[in-house]
């Protein structure tokens, strides 16, 4: 079983940066940020494939965000930038896909308790 853990949400302005992070208790071959507005559906963010580190992301976060892996502290991390008030959401790592579709979130096994961004306009 991999046990995650995310931290680093919070407040922040409109155009400023965040950086999250997800500390996994073992090993996967890809992991993967999600968000979840209040009142909507998880939504795919990016996942990044071990070994190798290719990464995708989804069209709202391409070239705003940037999805990476240390393998050595067994942490990911999802960097975001030039944030929107429409980013506001609840943030996921998972882990272990049992589904090449990385895109759905019933796709994945593992998934942390989550860390919110809120963006203000």
């Amino acid at each position: 079983q991999v046990q995650l853990v995310e931290f680093g949400g919070g407040l922040v302005q409109a155009g400023g940066s965040l950086r999250l992070s997800c500390a996994t208790s073992g090993g996967t071959s890809a992991t993967a940020w999600f968000l979840q507005p209040p009142g909507k559906d998880r939504e795919f963010v990016a996942v990044i494939r071990w070994p190798g580190g290719t990464a995708s992301y989804g069209d709202s976060v391409k070239d705003r965000f940037t999805i990476s892996r240390d393998s050595a502290k067994n942490t990911l991390y999802l960097q975001m930038n030039s944030l929107k008030p429409e980013d506001t959401a609840m943030y996921y790592c998972a882990a272990s896909p049992t589904d090449l579709k990385y895109y759905l979130p019933s796709a994945w096994r593992y998934w942390g308790q989550g860390t919110q961004v809120t963006v203000s306009s």
